[in-house]
């Protein structure tokens, strides 16, 4: 059993967190733009923060962080589950589960409508799976 190789780690964070953005950026743009608009008018937020540069950049970030983090826990969980598509899936679904339950948590405090976290959840669901896969495609021992 080899060690974890971190330049493969990062490179497929790097791989992976594009395709997060990607997937985020739509999401965002365009199939919840209208939800996002109305949250941000019910909790009385500042359109030109939520919409602003400094805003879109720390989530280009975070996305980054998610993936790499998500790439790391594939490669930790290689020696237990083996390499491939399964792991890679079962990883980002692990990830996607800790996240939603913790959006759960705001969404039960009013922060986000039930229909709202419904939708997006289900779209967050297709992007952990993407990411993962994507993730796991460019890492190798």
């Amino acid at each position: 059993m080899s060690g974890i190789n971190y330049g493969r780690v990062l490179l497929g964070g790097l791989a992976a967190g594009v395709v997060a953005n990607i997937c985020d950026t739509i999401i965002g743009m365009f199939i919840m733009a209208d939800d996002m608009q109305r949250m941000s008018q019910r909790l009385g937020l500042d359109q030109r923060t939520v919409n602003g540069a400094s805003t879109m950049t720390t989530w280009i970030i975070v996305d980054f962080i998610y993936a790499t983090v998500m790439v790391w826990t594939y490669a930790v969980a290689i020696p237990r589950l083996g390499e491939g598509p399964k792991t890679a899936i079962t990883v980002g679904l692990v990830i996607y589960g800790v996240v939603t339950a913790v959006l759960l948590g705001f969404q039960t405090m009013g922060i986000f409508t039930i229909d709202s976290f419904i939708k997006n959840s289900i779209l967050s669901l297709v992007t952990a799976v993407l990411v993962s896969w994507t993730g796991a495609k460019v890492y190798r021992d």
